[in-house]
């Protein structure tokens, strides 16, 4: 026998293991499958959830569960952007899922029971499950919103929301391309949840006002000048669509927050005055509303009665605010005659008294010139 000849074993086959085979995968046999069997099991979700529970290891759940979770929340099978790719045949979706559901907490709550069995008996479906719920998250949102605010009301669910920290996180619902506040209002007000949507504005607008607060905190206290940051919150405004009136109270406290006050009475007003001329044109350029207007009267009122030391500079800073162009005599009036505030009011309208009438006075030998004319 040549010593370089290797042994044969004979009679032997050798079988390639079940799982080391490359299986097809087919999800739209795997669905065909799924909904014939939610379709027999009907509408009782007992049976439903039976059906989910025995199927799991024969369908092999772990290698469709994008494809399961389609089926169950929408009826059948989504593309990427959560559309259905059904193509109108009757056999390849069911009824029996969460978006032909009745929308009533009931029902809604009963489908949570079938989710809950099925993850808890499938563990491994946990995150499969968050995957499906950013693809289709909106119009799940609304079934859930619907059902949510027909038991409680909506101040109980925006309630709910802020306190959990998800009012930040709404515009999530929707893929990243689609992450605006105009989206997000459209899409909820069409589908008669304008609570929602205008929710979402104010939040949006609280959290926008809070972060340009906070760079113009920055950019005053390092003295930047003027242009620039008339040119930064004119920018801010038009890409948050925030109005002049939402602006202007932002930019007088900033504006007196980047100063160290003198704590003496008698000084404190020369050093107000000699700043607030520096910063009057700044101011100047977002009040061009009458209203913008009053809010910056009022903002100044309350200010000065706050903090103690400026209730005496009240009268001098109107007064320079108007010289400025800051302040017309027509918003001054209207403060005093209606739109003040309750702070201080008595201290503040009779500071401002003898300045009223130097007012009215000119006004009106302005409208007796206008007549002999």
């Amino acid at each position: 026998m040549n010593k370089h000849q290797k042994p044969v074993l004979t009679g032997q086959r050798f079988k390639t293991r079940k799982r080391d085979e490359k299986e097809k995968f087919e999800p739209t046999v795997f669905r065909d499958t799924l909904v014939q069997g939610l379709n027999e099991a009907g509408d009782d979700l007992e049976a439903v959830a039976k059906f989910l529970d025995s199927t799991g290891s024969r369908l092999d759940y772990r290698r469709y569960a994008d494809t399961l979770f389609d089926i169950l929340v929408a009826g059948s099978m989504l593309a990427p952007g959560g559309t259905r790719i059904d193509d109108g045949d009757k056999t390849k979706m069911t009824n029996h899922c969460v978006f032909s559901a009745n929308e009533d907490h009931e029902t809604i709550r009963n489908y949570a029971q079938v989710f809950n069995k099925l993850i808890r008996r499938y563990k491994y479906l946990e995150k499969a499950f968050e995957d499906e719920m950013k693809k289709i998250a909106a119009s799940f949102a609304v079934k859930l919103f619907k059902a949510w605010m027909a038991e409680k009301d909506a101040n109980s669910v925006t309630s709910s929301l802020r306190k959990a920290n998800l009012d930040k996180r709404l515009l999530e619902l929707f893929p990243v391309n689609r992450q605006s506040v105009a989206h997000f209002a459209k899409y909820f007000t069409d589908a008669g949840l304008k609570e929602l949507s205008d929710f979402l504005r104010v939040q949006q607008s609280l959290g926008t006002r809070k972060e340009l607060q906070k760079e113009l905190q920055e950019r005053l206290s390092q003295e930047c000048p003027i242009k620039e940051v008339v040119l930064y919150v004119k920018e801010e405004m038009k890409r948050n669509d925030l109005p002049e009136t939402a602006v202007i109270g932002l930019l007088w406290t900033c504006i007196m927050n980047a100063v160290e006050w003198n704590k003496k009475e008698e000084l404190v007003a020369e050093q107000a005055l000699k700043h607030l001329k520096q910063y009057a044109p700044l101011l100047a350029v977002f009040s061009s509303q009458g209203q913008s207007e009053l809010i910056l009267l009022q903002k100044v009122q309350e200010y000065c009665y706050d903090n103690i030391h400026f209730m005496k500079a009240f009268q001098k800073i109107v007064v320079l605010f108007y010289k400025a162009d800051v302040l017309s005599e027509e918003a001054i009036l209207k403060w005093y005659k209606e739109a003040h505030v309750a702070k201080g009011k008595s201290v503040f309208l009779d500071q401002m008294k003898k300045f009223v009438e130097w007012l009215q006075n000119a006004e009106e030998e302005s409208e007796s010139e206008g007549e002999e004319n």
